[in-house]
């Protein structure tokens, strides 16, 4: 099987790729090897525990959520391309002075932490952008997700699985851990445009929107309903195991706006989780949603904004996008 390294080199001479973005790809690979080697031995070190402090958004961070991050930080500091960062767990971006470097760096270093416990699937989402020439501060960071470079995951689940994009299709590599490779074993994921399964919370319920609440009605109503066909749900409460599923046996995705998120826009980040897991559906031939508009096209304007989100099979989403054309985006 192709390992990454020829993967990335392959991708480089095919598409006229800088080496330097696939060295920043290469990198992230190693920093996700690292955080699945703590996290297998997160018990046996005493990391499964809180951290006994909270991130910038106010979350209760777990001690391997900060080892995690950290592994992240020192990886960007010593790559010669990275000439700054911002991390969800982290107030500011960090920039690093003094380094010509090309790309900016935007991850959440341990995605769906709560489950850590309970020994449930986690992940690691990263994105890479062009950075600006000369002065660079935070605004920087304030790109569109189709301005992204590359983006990907790694999944520490029953096997560690780094799955990416640079602008070519969407491939997934699963960690040889004897040999510390990434071999290539999902080439070409594809998200069919129909699907009959669904992934929402749906202790959430009262509080969506009527698009959404319409929506699920139909699916739930089953065969006897307006769709004609059972749906099925799943909920893991990890967005990259969530996001993982659709890759590899399709469905659709939502994290919708509701009465508790209407002031803040939505509860995922749209630097950190949205726009890198938007491209990759896309890239998949899927669609990525807000419900009023493609997620890619969201002008940032803070490192931590938040927004409503609807991945996966291109049929569910527009048909979810149909109904929110209904009603006001503000409200």
């Amino acid at each position: 099987m192709l390992n990454l390294s020829d993967f990335l080199a392959e991708q480089a001479t095919q598409f006229q790729l800088a080496p330097s973005l696939t060295e920043v790809v290469a990198t992230l690979a190693l920093a996700c090897k690292a955080v699945a080697h703590e996290i297998s031995h997160g018990a046996l070190r005493g990391n499964m525990g809180e951290a006994d402090q909270q991130n910038v958004q106010g979350e209760q961070q777990k001690t391997l959520d900060l080892i995690s991050n950290d592994i992240f930080v020192q990886m960007a500091a010593q790559s010669p391309q990275v000439a700054a960062l911002a991390s969800e767990e982290l107030e500011h971006a960090q920039i690093f002075t003094g380094k010509q470097a090309p790309y900016l760096l935007v991850f959440d270093p341990l995605d769906g932490s709560s489950n850590i416990n309970l020994n449930l699937s986690v992940g690691s989402i990263f994105s890479i952008l062009k950075a600006p020439e000369g002065h660079i501060d935070e605004a920087a960071f304030l790109q569109s997700g189709n301005q992204q470079l590359a983006a990907g995951y790694a999944l520490y689940g029953t096997s560690t699985m780094l799955v990416l994009t640079l602008g070519h299709g969407v491939y997934g590599f699963t960690l040889d851990p004897e040999q510390g490779e990434f071999y290539l074993t999902h080439p070409a994921l594809t998200i069919t445009a129909s699907t009959q399964e669904f992934a929402v919370n749906m202790s959430n319920q009262r509080f969506w929107q009527p698009p959404v609440q319409r929506y699920i009605e139909e699916c739930i109503a089953g065969k006897s309903g307006p769709r004609g066909k059972d749906f099925n749900m799943r909920w893991v409460a990890t967005m990259v195991a969530e996001v993982h599923r659709l890759l590899v046996r399709g469905g659709v995705f939502l994290y919708p706006l509701d009465s508790r998120s209407v002031g803040r826009g939505g509860r995922l980040r749209l630097l950190y989780e949205a726009n890198p897991m938007g491209w990759l559906v896309e890239q998949a031939s899927g669609l990525a949603s807000t419900g009023h508009r493609n997620i890619l096209e969201v002008e940032p304007g803070s490192l931590h904004q938040r927004v409503a989100v609807i991945l996966g099979a291109r049929e569910e989403v527009e048909r979810l996008q149909e109904f929110h054309s209904f009603t006001d985006p503000t409200a």
